[in-house]
């Protein structure tokens, strides 16, 4: 590195090296601010066909066809239980969104005279007082509702794209990947190939094992939510249940979700219902994060219970919705890599010793 005298004129040449790099982190800055979208699909998108990657190299080697083919196999598998997911919580809202419409008047005319569950929380809250008060404000903000929907359809078209973007991203890089991989490890030599591959499907096993946890709690959470709707007699249980072990799979908020629809037609139902259903969700949310989360996941994804907790945290600090999403995934992976460098170290140390005590031997 050259330096300068005390006093000597700094070189043009190290001050436009100076400009240009400041030039080019600024530039760097902007342009990933400009893409964040797109990185943050690229990120699900690699997230997800990491977790999908060994279903379909099982798929590959055992029904004996191209990875096209199994790659579209697997696609077709996960769209048909999806469909099968819609259609079990489609089906009960036809048939009993009908029952609640055939309803509806009656629960309009328990409102209008202080009667049933909705009439009493009418007259508790003073509700319809508030309507008198406020009737001019409120036809305002229902005038204003057409400019919002147009914001409305913005949302859904991006979340769409959005959608299609990743579904695209992932069904490409599981069937480009294996190719871009042999070439990025055809520069390695035999003996650090072999080790890069082995920590890269301990690492595809993290993120599987994340996603099958991730399953698992969202099925309790929809069985106990069943379980209490039916023992406190509210309707569409079936319905409210299948909702919520799906929002469920959405973190941090996904829970949340869930429990104002349940709390709200528990509350339709009546007063005592919705208090027990208040209760149920908050006790199972502090369960969830702090027991059920922590146990199931160290098993499937095989880290601590306690860095499981605190990598959601953490995760949830940095990055919202997606660093809870990425945490424990990103955390598996962590402890597989720094496993495989210790283990190296280790076994480095135990050969050097192992030299070392054949040299010192007499002869």
């Amino acid at each position: 590195m050259f330096m300068t005298a005390p006093g000597a004129p700094v070189p043009v040449r190290t001050i436009l090296a100076t400009i240009g790099f400041v030039l080019l982190t600024w530039i760097a800055v902007l342009t990933v601010m400009k893409i964040e979208r797109v990185i943050v699909w690229l990120v699900v998108s690699l997230f997800l066909a990491t977790a999908l990657w060994p279903l379909v190299d099982v798929t590959q080697r055992r029904g004996r066809m191209p990875r096209s083919m199994a790659v579209l196999a697997v696609f077709i598998l996960g769209g048909l239980l999806l469909a099968a997911v819609i259609a079990l919580l489609v089906a009960p809202i036809v048939t009993q969104g009908k029952d609640f419409a055939d309803q509806l008047p009656t629960y309009v005319d328990q409102a209008k005279h202080g009667k049933g569950p909705v009439g009493d929380l009418v007259q508790r809250f003073h509700i319809d007082t508030y309507v008198a008060q406020h009737k001019e404000q409120l036809k305002d903000q229902a005038l204003g509702l057409g400019t919002s929907a147009t914001h409305v359809l913005g949302v859904i078209a991006s979340t769409l794209t959005a959608i299609l973007s990743i579904v695209v991203m992932t069904f490409l890089i599981l069937l480009e990947g294996p190719r871009l991989l042999d070439s990025a490890l055809g520069t390695l030599n035999d003996d650090r190939r072999e080790r890069v591959e082995r920590v890269g499907r301990d690492c595809a096993r993290s993120v599987t094992g994340y996603m099958a946890g991730n399953l698992v709690i969202s099925v309790i959470c929809g069985t106990l939510t069943y379980v209490t709707l039916v023992l406190t007699g509210v309707p569409y249980a079936g319905v409210i249940a299948v909702f919520v072990a799906i929002a469920d799979l959405v973190p941090l908020i996904g829970a949340t979700i869930g429990a104002i629809l349940g709390v709200g037609v528990a509350f339709l139902h009546s007063v005592p219902a919705g208090i027990i259903a208040i209760i149920f969700f908050v006790v199972y949310q502090q369960v969830e994060n702090h027991l059920l989360q922590p146990v199931v996941l160290s098993r499937t994804v095989k880290i601590n219970p306690l860095v499981v907790l605190v990598s959601i945290l953490v995760g949830v600090e940095l990055a919202g919705i997606l660093g809870a999403l990425l945490a424990i995934p990103v955390a598996g992976i962590v402890q597989v890599v720094l496993r495989d460098v210790l283990n190296t170290r280790r076994s480095t140390r135990q050969g050097v010793r192992n030299v070392s005590s054949k040299a010192s031997r007499p002869v």
